[in-house]
């Protein structure tokens, strides 16, 4: 996306510090010299452990026409230096001023879990009619806010933005430089309790994402309690439940669902992905979609990676689940696959960023398979804290076994899993689980 130079000026609330340019010249922003090109304008992002200023005779040898800076040394050669007092200000700044310039109908997405799924719904929804653009991958806090914006094709039509947070006061200034028409949470569960403290509280932080949805603009969230009390936007309000669901077949690989009288398919199986699709559904609705284009757009919906990633290794069906975790998404996820698949072995790792009481919750995990899954099952666990889950279901009759590393769960499953068994593997994205896919594919020597 390009800027007139003054456009880049006025949008920033720059001070110009060095101009020999004309201010009808055309750039683009480029945080990554590692990127740049020619006719570029740099924009030195800084972090606990990066400075994007200690970069700017870089960015300008390689090519940048100028360059953003804080402090009071620049770049002899470049021909335009502007001065901020922040860049990551600036760039949510100028995010926000193309937000308005191209004025796409927006949707801003977050949640405990599951918003990058709907995300990709939702996508699959509006790119079948109109020129959409989405958050790449899971790329949802101010800088991705900011490329996913600034990323924006010629005529976008849709915008599609995931905003994530793992405190308070992350996800407003998402919201207030989307400017949402529509923004949906898709639950308030307890992902990141350990930094928030209560229920109540990662509820109030994900309603943060009605800060800057306009007036007129729609809400659409899981019918939870929480969510309902804690919602404070006085525009249109729309819940979503799985109980207005009625599921019609769910197989490996396949559901078809009743909702609101009409029929829709998924190439996925799981309620939880049924109830992530309502979101998805209603979107639609509240761009004037009609019921075919929804449906059709649905189906063309993937998981993409880590997500309920199905490959044949070692005569093995091996499915990846592992991109993240929390306990709801685990317990569903766990329970899905035990009943749609035969011969069923699942591996769960620790679960992140859960506070004082993770033991307990973990614990917790346990108790609900315990009851809720067949004794046929059979259970691995890899970490401190997902043995917890193991002693309970041990406890409760179930065959596990419990490793502390991921190549020794590798080698018992090469060594001990029959042929033909179908695995499962879900946990918390830094417990690495790939290096278990890497291991039972021989990319790493056992």
């Amino acid at each position: 996306m390009k800027f007139l130079l003054e456009e880049l000026i006025r949008a920033a609330g720059a001070e110009v510090k060095v101009n020999s340019a004309d201010l009808s010249l055309e750039t683009m922003i480029s945080t990554d010299t590692r990127t740049i090109k020619k006719g570029d304008f740099y924009l030195p992002l800084k972090g606990e452990s990066f400075d994007g200023e200690a970069f700017l005779d870089k960015a300008i040898n390689a090519g940048a026409c100028g360059c953003f800076i804080t402090g009071e040394n620049y770049p002899e050669k470049a021909q335009v230096v502007l001065k901020v007092n922040d860049t990551k200000e600036a760039y949510l700044k100028i995010a926000n001023y193309a937000r308005k310039k191209y004025n796409p109908k927006t949707i801003a997405i977050t949640g405990s879990s599951g918003k990058t799924t709907t995300k990709e719904m939702v996508y699959a929804v509006c790119a079948s009619k109109f020129k959409t653009q989405k958050t790449l991958s899971n790329h949802n806090n101010e800088i991705g806010c900011c490329q996913t914006i600034l990323g924006m094709p010629e005529g976008c039509e849709v915008l599609i933005v995931e905003m994530g947070m793992r405190g308070f006061k992350e996800i407003e200034p998402l919201s207030l430089t989307a400017e949402p028409d529509i923004a949906i949470i898709t639950n308030a569960g307890s992902a990141h309790i350990g930094r928030l403290g209560s229920l109540d509280n990662i509820a109030i932080a994900k309603c943060e994402i009605t800060a800057g949805l306009k007036n007129d603009g729609i809400l659409i969230a899981n019918a939870c309690e929480r969510l309902r009390k804690f919602a404070k936007f006085e525009g249109e309000k729309l819940f979503y439940s799985i109980n207005d669901v009625k599921i019609l077949e769910m197989k490996a690989g396949y559901t078809k669902f009743e909702y609101k009288k009409e029929i829709y398919e998924l190439n996925v199986e799981g309620e939880y992905n049924v109830e992530n699709s309502l979101a998805a559904i209603e979107a639609g609705r509240c761009l004037g979609m009609s019921y075919e284009e929804i449906k059709a757009g649905l189906l063309t919906y993937k998981p993409i990676e880590k997500r309920w990633e199905v490959e044949e290794i070692r005569n093995f069906k091996v499915i990846n689940d592992s991109y993240n975790a929390n306990p709801e998404s685990m317990k569903a996820s766990v329970s899905t696959f035990v009943k749609l698949y035969e011969n069923p072995f699942v591996i769960l790792g620790d679960m992140g960023e859960l506070g004082e009481n993770e033991v307990e919750i973990h614990k917790s995990v346990g108790e609900y398979l315990a009851k809720t899954v067949s004794r046929n099952v059979k259970f691995l666990t890899v970490g401190k804290l997902s043995v917890y889950i193991a002693q309970i279901l041990e406890n409760s009759g179930f065959a596990v076994k419990s490793f502390v590393n991921n190549k020794d769960a590798a080698l018992y499953i090469v060594e001990n899993v029959n042929a033909g068994t179908t695995i499962f593997l879900k946990a918390s994205r830094a417990m690495k689980f790939e290096e278990i896919i890497s291991d039972l594919k021989g990319e790493i020597k056992l």
